[in-house]
């Protein structure tokens, strides 16, 4: 029996390095595609934003006025921070409009940003309620009884870790002109600065 189990071992190690492969190799590639422009834009804008975060209140509407401007997708994640008190079920009822169209999941985002120095995690639901109401959509009092959108919040939020986020706004620029620097980080700090001119750069061939 010694000997069987013993015969087995390496068969069992290549195995384990096999499986490890394919998840290394499976990571790599969520985390490459999620630094890479939607299918059929050669540059985008990301970003990864906390509801209940200052700056990225401040840095949202110049992300949206450039997307137009330059007619380039503005793909948004959400990357809740563990010290804020309702960002994270913010960015589950986000979800939640999501659903309806993702163009009215933004834009309770930006509703949510509009309002955020006077919402708490008390009155939440209501300002949800009222956006709502105002879109002509119904809006449940327990918004994700089978956990299926904070799921989505968490693989957000698994994808900034996997490319070591750790703040927000975290904003890149990224190309599929540029195989040799396909994306680029932008300071939130210095975005009216620096934010039109490398998406110039970057849209360059």
């Amino acid at each position: 029996m010694k000997n069987i189990f013993r015969n087995q071992l390496p068969l069992l190690s290549l195995l384990a390095l096999g499986f490890a492969s394919a998840w290394c190799a499976a990571a790599g590639q969520a985390v490459n595609d999620v630094l890479r422009p939607p299918k059929g834009a050669p540059v985008a804008i990301v970003v990864f934003e906390d509801l209940q975060c200052p700056q990225c209140r401040r840095v949202a509407p110049i992300l949206e006025q450039a997307s137009k401007t330059y007619k380039i997708p503005l793909v948004r994640h959400d990357f809740p921070l563990p010290m804020h008190n309702w960002s994270y079920q913010a960015a589950v009822m986000a979800r939640y409009f999501d659903e309806t169209s993702k163009a009215l999941g933004n834009e309770f985002r930006d509703y949510v940003f509009s309002n955020q120095l006077e919402i708490n995690p008390q009155n939440l639901q209501s300002y949800a309620e009222k956006f709502a109401a105002a879109h002509k959509v119904g809006l449940p009092f327990v918004v994700d009884p089978q956990g299926k959108f904070a799921a989505q919040v968490n693989a957000d939020r698994d994808l900034g870790k996997a490319i070591n986020l750790d703040h927000t706004p975290t904003i890149y620029v990224v190309s599929s002109r540029h195989a040799d620097k396909p994306y680029v980080e932008v300071d939130p700090r210095q975005i009216d600065s620096r934010l039109y001119a490398l998406i110039d750069t970057m849209m360059k061939e």
